[in-house]
């Protein structure tokens, strides 16, 4: 019997009909389904800064999440789409904390300031848990394939980024006419590089500040007279 309309509506409403059980119950499933493999690549981006990609594994992650090998084979098909899967979402969460913030600050070397600021944030959480970036061009570095072709496009992709903002320093008069983008990027990129190697791995107090400094130097030696501290 179809139920009478209520009197405050129009004769040709019709009342919502619930969705079916079936499509309730589905959409759950992959709600769960969704959140589950989130867990998961949390746990893989954990375990990778310690061990590096290439001791990921979908045994030792169904070991770490208590969880059978086949659950997260469901969600992953394989070893390598398990790594691909954790060297995209490294980078997103890298793009999130040190890009994406810095697009706020203006053009020219105040948006360059942001993003070494930013790398600088990034770094001492990795000092304690590992960079996937650094640990995987050594474990990947020759050996061709999906999983480098991601890393290398993955540090590629923000180097540019970072060149981008040095050009536009430049050109807002902020650094001098000459000044070599690619060779400014090289030098902040190798001060990360360093900073990690000192303080991660020989223990050397103070290397975090003596980035800093690093990174001043290099404004001082391509800086304008305009730009230059008092």
């Amino acid at each position: 019997m179809t139920p009478p309309v209520p009197r405050h509506l129009p004769a040709s409403h019709k009342l919502a009909s619930s969705p079916p059980a079936g499509k309730l119950r589905s959409e759950r499933a992959l709600q769960k389904g969704q959140l589950t493999k989130q867990l998961i690549i949390d746990a893989a981006l954990g375990l990778a800064g310690q061990i590096g990609l290439e001791g990921l594994s979908i045994g030792v992650l169904a070991e770490v999440t208590h969880m059978s090998k086949s659950g997260v084979f469901a969600h992953f098909g394989s070893r390598e789409e398990l790594q691909l899967l954790v060297v995209r979402e490294y980078y997103q969460r890298f793009a999130d904390e040190v890009f994406d913030p810095a697009m706020k600050a203006p053009r020219g070397l105040p948006r360059v300031r942001a993003l070494f600021a930013n790398w600088m944030k990034r770094v001492a959480i990795e000092l304690q848990s590992g960079c996937i970036f650094i640990s995987g061009a050594v474990a990947f570095d020759d050996r061709p394939g999906p999983v480098r072709d991601a890393l290398a496009t993955s540090v590629q992709t923000w180097l540019d980024a970072l060149k981008r903002a040095v050009v536009q320093a430049r050109e807002a008069g902020h650094l001098v006419p000459d000044a070599d983008a690619p060779q400014i990027a090289f030098e902040i990129h190798g001060l990360i590089l360093s900073l990690h190697y000192e303080a991660r791995f020989l223990k050397n107090p103070g290397a975090i500040e003596r980035a800093h400094i690093g990174f001043e130097n290099i404004l001082l030696r391509y800086g304008t007279h305009a730009t230059q501290p008092l």
